[in-house]
C-alpha cells in the first residue's frame, strides 16, 4: 500500500553491518531524489516514518533488530511514529514468519527490495541515479559495495540463504559511484562485499578485483583503498602484488580464517586447509612486508574440543595478527552446522573467547608498543573530548586501533592527513603528536 510522503520525515536506522549501511544510503539517496525528507539514526522522538534495515546474520543480531521492531511498533502506538516499515536481511530470511508474529508493522521487505520500498513510500525509484548516495559515515571516508551475495557453501553462514548467489556491481557502475563520493569529498574508499575476491568471476569470467582497484586509483582525491572481507580459498596473487607496489591501496587484508584445525575446517566446508591457511598468511607477510592483517575465528563450532581449541591459540600465538576478532558459533536454520548437535556449552564457548581475546591483546600490546618513536600518516576521524582521533593505513574505522593526538596544541582538520609521531602506547591505541601542519 502507498504512503504520500511528501511533507514527512522518513528516519532509516541501520541495524548490523557496513553493507547494510550502503544498502540505507542508496535508499536514502532516492528519497532525497523525490524531495523527500529523510534522516539517519535519528533519535527525535518525532519521525513520521521508520525504516528498519535490519540484520540475520547471527542471534545477537536478530534479537537487537526485532527489539528495534518492537520499539517503533510501541513509538506507533503512542503516536510519535505514523507509519513503520522493516526491510534488509531479517526480514528476507523470515518473511513469511516475521508477518504472523508482529503487529503493527506496515510493510517487510527483503534485501533486494529497494524499487518496492521507494514505490510504497509514493516516491519514483530512478534507475538513472546510479551510484547515488545520501553518505552517513563522515564525509571523507565511505564504503563502496563492489558485489552481492555469496557462492560459497561455509556450514555455519547463512548469507547465502539470505543474499543470494555471488553477483558483481559492473565495473562502469562502480567507478561512477566511486567518482561521486570523490567528488564529496571522500578520501578513503573502503571496498566491501561478502567476497572480494570473487569480483568478476560472474561477468568476466576471471577475478578482476586487481583490475577494478587499479582503475579505482585514477580517481583524483582517494588516497586510501581499503580491501575488506576477503576469502582464503584461491586467494589471488595479483591482489597482494597490488597492495605491496599501488601506494594509494593501503597495507591492510581483512581475512577471515574462522579456524586452523584440519577437522573443524572441513566440517565449516572452507575449501582450505590449516596448512594452506598458514603458507597463505606466510605469503602475505613476504610478499607485502609491514602488511596488518586482520581476521576473525570462531570458537565453539560443534564438537570442538579442548584440543582443536589449543590448536587455535598456539597459530595465534605463532600468527601474531595485528587484528583479531572472535565469535561464538551460534547455530543458523538451514544452515548445514544446524544439523550438527551444539554441544560445545555457552560457557565454554564465553571461556575459549575470552582465553583468545586476552591473548590477542598481549600480542596487539607488543605490536604497539614497538610503534613508539615511528611517523605514521594519519587520517582525522573526529574530535573527541581533548583528543583528536586518526587512523593508520593499518587501520579500518570502529573495528581496529586509532590514533589519539591532544589537542590542546594543534588545531587540526577533520578528514585530513598528518604526519603523526607515536609517543605512547596501549593495547588498542596509539598516542602522538602532529609532526607537520
Amino acid at each position: 500500500m502507498k504512503t504520500k510522503s511528501k511533507n514527512k520525515t522518513i528516519n532509516i536506522i541501520t541495524m548490523g553491518c557496513s553493507k547494510n549501511l550502503v544498502d540505507s544510503e542508496h535508499l536514502m539517496g532516492q528519497l532525497r531524489a523525490n524531495d523527500l525528507s529523510v534522516v539517519h539514526q535519528s533519535e527525535e522522538q518525532k519521525n513520521d516514518i521508520v525504516i528498519i534495515n535490519t540484520c540475520g546474520f547471527i542471534n545477537d543480531a536478530k534479537e537487537e533488530s526485532i527489539d528495534m521492531i518492537l520499539d517503533a511498533v510501541e513509538a506507533k502506538k503512542t503516536g510519535e511514529v505514523e507509519k513503520v516499515y522493516v526491510m534488509g536481511c531479517l526480514s528476507e530470511r523470515y518473511k513469511k514468519e516475521l508477518p504472523k508474529e508482529i503487529d503493527g508493522v506496515d510493510g517487510f521487505y527483503g534485501a533486494a527490495d529497494l524499487p518496492k520500498i521507494v514505490s510504497d513510500l509514493g516516491a519514483d525509484y530512478k534507475t538513472e541515479l546510479v551510484g547515488e548516495r545520501l553518505l552517513t559515515t563522515p564525509s571523507h571516508y565511505a564504503y563502496l559495495k563492489i558485489s552481492e551475495g555469496c557462492d560459497r557453501k561455509c556450514s555455519f553462514c547463512a548469507i547465502p540463504l539470505i543474499r543470494g548467489k555471488h553477483k558483481s556491481v559492473p565495473k562502469e557502475e562502480l567507478l561512477i559511484e566511486a567518482q561521486k563520493l570523490a567528488d564529496q569529498g571522500v578520501k578513503e574508499l573502503i571496498l566491501i562485499a561478502q567476497d572480494l575476491i570473487l569480483y568478476g568471476i560472474d561477468l568476466y569470467k576471471k577475478q578482476a578485483l586487481s583490475e577494478l582497484v587499479k582503475e579505482l586509483t585514477k580517481i583524483k582525491g582517494v588516497e586510501w583503498i581499503r580491501l575488506h572481507y576477503t576469502f582464503p580459498t584461491n586467494f589471488p596473487e595479483d591482489v597482494l602484488d597490488l597492495i605491496r607496489d599501488e601506494p594509494k591501496v593501503t597495507n591492510y587484508i581483512d581475512i577471515p580464517l574462522q579456524h586452523i584445525n584440519d577437522r573443524i575446517l572441513r566440517s565449516m566446508k572452507r575449501g582450505h586447509t590449516g596448512k594452506g591457511t598458514r603458507e597463505l598468511v606466510q605469503s602475505m607477510r613476504d610478499k607485502v612486508p609491514g602488511v596488518a592483517i586482520r581476521t576473525t575465528f570462531i570458537v565453539g563450532y560443534p564438537n570442538e574440543t579442548e584440543e582443536e581449541f589449543n590448536e587455535l591459540l598456539d597459530y595465534v600465538r605463532e600468527a601474531r595478527f595485528e587484528r583479531l576478532g572472535v565469535f561464538t558459533y551460534s547455530p543458523e536454520e538451514d544452515t548445514a552446522a544446524f544439523k550438527l548437535e551444539d554441544n560445545v556449552p555457552e560457557e565454554i564457548k564465553q571461556e575459549r573467547k575470552e582465553q583468545l581475546m586476552e591473548l590477542q591483546q598481549s600480542i596487539s600490546d607488543e605490536i604497539n608498543q614497538n610503534r613508539i618513536g615511528d611517523l605514521y600518516k594519519v587520517i582525522i576521524d573526529r574530535k573527541e573530548d581533548i583528543y583528536y582521533v586518526g587512523r593508520t593505513e593499518y587501520d579500518s574505522p570502529e573495528v581496529d586501533n586509532e590514533v589519539l593526538i591532544c589537542g590542546e596544541q594543534d588545531d587540526l582538520k577533520i578528514g585530513s592527513f598528518y604526519t603523526i609521531l607515536i609517543t605512547k602506547a596501549d593495547s588498542f591505541d596509539l598516542y602522538g603528536k602532529v609532526m607537520d601542519s
